[in-house]
């Protein structure tokens, strides 16, 4: 059962897409705080903790994969759960390195569940 509430940090670029994860989020219980770029990510992330991030890779003024690295470097963001969710083909060292990546388009059921066992097993 989801905890009614954990926040969720969706950074994604694409309005639309960025809609139908919070929508779907929501309806499975999460709070959801939801941003357009890499910047305002890491801005978000100065003053909350969210239980997850889905990370799109392809972001303007900050890629994703700066803004994972950023995460995994700092001591406070280290430990949360990301799940990397993009239309582009990534390296595969890239690939490698993240324990949760999901390629578009995404169901929301199947983004809930990568969710839901990635909070489950942190």
């Amino acid at each position: 059962m989801v905890p009614l509430y954990d926040t969720i940090l969706v950074v994604e670029d694409d309005a639309a897409t960025r809609e139908l994860y919070r929508t779907a989020l929501t309806v499975a219980g999460y709070h959801v705080i939801a941003v357009g770029d890499g910047i305002d990510a890491l801005r978000t992330l100065e003053h909350e903790r969210p239980a997850a991030v889905i990370l799109d890779l392809a972001l303007p003024r900050l890629g994703g994969m700066e803004v994972y690295k950023e995460l995994r470097a700092q001591p406070s963001t280290r430990d949360i759960p990301v799940i990397i969710v993009t239309g582009t083909d990534a390296r595969e060292p890239e690939r490698n390195s993240v324990g949760h990546f999901i390629r578009k388009p995404v169901h929301p059921g199947r983004l809930i569940d990568v969710i839901s066992s990635a909070i489950e097993h942190h």
